[in-house]
């Protein structure tokens, strides 16, 4: 490195994360490490894919009478949004096999008055209640045969009948997805803080126990050193969170898992915003955590609260989201400065979040981000160039 301390401080901090970026990007854990969760996304895409085509949908083998029924039995599925396909038996030790290797989700016997469900393991409780239904009919009709002239009828006025349904709220269909595609956000973005936030950690203490801290700051001021490294690794961070992304929301959008690729798209967008201000929030917090200690046996000690806060966090954060994205307590949390990076982005994609939150939680954080900023600099300024003993964030702080 050849600049000095005359030099200016933004040419200082540009070296440093070049430095950084150029080290962590041609590193081989960066490339295979891409790789690897790229190939785990395309196989749960793929399997997410393969449940969605077969979720709604049910193969059912009618032998002997029940074959009266095909037409009935596709009427009601319609009528509960389940996709009824029948084919015909006519050997059932052959529908048994397909039973179990399967190729048939049920086979039906018997009469439309008894009807007898062979299957693998258990009945689908949507395919179940249809069938109830249609031996009920039956059975009514029968009775209805003997006490009345006209049993057709009394079924049709009796289907007839349904409960009327008045709606304060209009349904969201696409609800599902948007809160799908929030959380796929939220762990992404969990994983590339708490990743890149400790590698920043990492990094300071392998300069500080090897001593090159003390030829970079021959040369560079502390806080040039600091924000450079944060700058580079968050870099880092940034350009394998859009791969990432971009490949996810690639995949899901070609396999049909989710046509809401307007909502994807803006959800990436404003889960780069919120990455950026989380990493700069937690990177300068590890950089301060990892000035303390001169081993890398100690970073984890120093680092432990920091972390289990944002694990806390994330996990009922998380759990919350899954409930109700829109719950007073969902909103409360992703207010927080130290989770709105993780959780804010979620709300954001699953539309239960007014502007005013956002603009709210952006404000906070950006403040967060500027205080934990100076305080973390002043302990890495104080502490980095102390070795031995583990240094007391009381002293560190003191100067």
């Amino acid at each position: 490195m050849t600049t000095t301390r005359s030099a200016g401080g933004f040419t200082a901090v540009r070296l440093v994360a070049q430095r950084e970026l150029n080290t962590r990007l041609r590193t081989k854990s960066f490339v295979i490490g891409t790789l690897l969760i790229l190939a785990f996304l395309g196989g749960y895409v793929l399997l997410q894919a393969s449940l969605f085509s077969g979720a709604d949908k049910s193969t059912v083998g009618l032998a002997g009478q029940t074959a009266s029924i095909a037409d009935t039995l596709k009427q009601q599925g319609k009528l509960l949004d389940r996709e009824i396909e029948t084919v015909t038996v006519t050997d059932l030790d052959d529908a048994r096999g397909q039973v179990a290797d399967d190729e048939l989700d049920a086979v039906l016997t018997g009469s439309r008055a008894d009807l007898q469900v062979l299957v693998k393991n258990e009945l689908d409780p949507r395919l179940g209640a249809i069938l109830n239904q249609i031996a009920q009919n039956e059975v009514l009709g029968a009775e209805l045969a003997q006490a009345v002239g006209d049993p057709e009828q009394v079924l049709a006025a009796v289907q007839a009948t349904t409960v009327k349904v008045t709606q304060l709220e209009q349904p969201d269909p696409e609800r599902g997805q948007r809160l799908a595609i929030g959380l796929a956000m939220v762990v992404l973005l969990y994983m590339s803080i708490t990743t890149y936030g400790s590698l920043v950690a990492q990094g300071v203490v392998e300069e500080k126990s090897s001593r090159v801290v003390e030829i970079l700051l021959s040369t560079v001021r502390p806080w040039q050193l600091l924000l450079g490294k944060v700058i580079g690794l968050g870099l880092v961070g940034l350009a394998q969170l859009l791969i990432l992304a971009g490949a996810a929301l690639a995949m899901t959008t070609i396999s049909g898992v989710i046509t809401l690729s307007g909502v994807a798209t803006s959800t990436i967008v404003w889960g780069l915003v919120w990455y950026l201000l989380g990493f700069f929030l937690y990177a300068t917090i590890f950089a301060g955590a990892g000035a303390l200690v001169s081993r890398q046996e100690d970073m984890q000690s120093t680092m432990m609260p920091v972390t289990m806060v944002l694990l806390i966090g994330f996990l009922v954060g998380f759990n919350v989201l899954i409930q109700d994205p829109d719950s007073s307590l969902a909103a409360w949390l992703s207010l927080i400065p130290l989770l709105s990076p993780v959780l804010m982005p979620g709300r954001i994609a699953a539309g239960v979040v007014a502007g005013w939150e956002v603009a709210l939680a952006l404000v906070l954080t950006v403040a967060a981000v500027a205080l934990f900023t100076w305080l973390g600099g002043k302990i890495y300024r104080n502490a980095v160039l102390r070795t031995g003993s583990r240094v007391k964030l009381t002293e560190a702080l003191r100067g």
